[in-house]
């Protein structure tokens, strides 16, 4: 249901072939979560249309993220894990931890709304504060951001960014998009110590930019 709400939340068509692959198991496979999901009353799946979480399913769907991200915002907060160290952990531990417990860290931490991938927190009630954004592959040269959000959980994608001073808050400017295919050309950083740097397209497509 998370993989669901994620690929809506970007914007893509959700179907069997999409989840299977996010989920890395086989199309029939996919295909019987769905069914069991649907008998449940969490999705609407319509052949050869696409599927969507029912209102029921949103909530449940929010419930889950928010207990994802809280934790993932805990550990980097208060036990010191890196932005890329804390995706697998959450998966362990977001059913294994109360609901009361899942308060006392939104409290402890000053009920937070991003987490540390600048992912929007579900607050208590299913509610979002979502903010307007594009992705930085979508861009075209001159355009001035701020790097809010990173779609991609790949802890070597994070590494990389990470390595490269490409984080939250930064201020990036779209230089150049090379032609035939190439990267995408962009200044990180205030002026004068901007760095330049050619991203491919998995990266462009990973950040996500309040343009301003």
């Amino acid at each position: 249901m998370r993989v669901i709400y994620g690929l809506a939340e970007r914007g893509e068509e959700v179907t069997n072939t999409s989840l299977a692959s996010r989920l890395a198991v086989s199309p029939s496979s996919a295909s019987g979560m769905v069914t069991k999901l649907s008998q449940q009353g969490l999705v609407a799946h319509v052949p050869y249309q696409g599927i969507g979480l029912t209102k029921e399913g949103l909530l449940l769907a929010r419930s889950v993220l928010r207990r994802h991200r809280l934790i993932e915002s805990y550990l980097v907060s208060e036990l010191g894990y890196t932005w890329d160290e804390v995706h697998a952990e959450a998966d362990a531990l977001e059913h294994a931890v109360s609901d009361l417990l899942i308060e006392r860290i939104a409290g402890k931490l000053g009920n937070p709304v991003r987490d540390p991938h600048g992912d929007p927190i579900p607050l208590a009630d299913g509610s979002v504060d979502e903010q307007p954004t594009r992705i930085l592959d979508e861009l075209e040269p001159g355009a001035v951001g701020e790097i809010v959000r990173v779609w991609d959980t790949d802890p070597d994608l994070l590494r990389y960014l990470a390595d490269r001073q490409i984080g939250l808050g930064e201020r990036i400017e779209v230089v150049e998009r090379q032609p035939f295919g190439g990267p995408l050309v962009v200044k990180v950083g205030s002026p004068p110590q901007a760095a330049t740097h050619a991203l491919g397209k998995e990266i462009a497509q990973a950040l996500s930019v309040a343009v301003l």
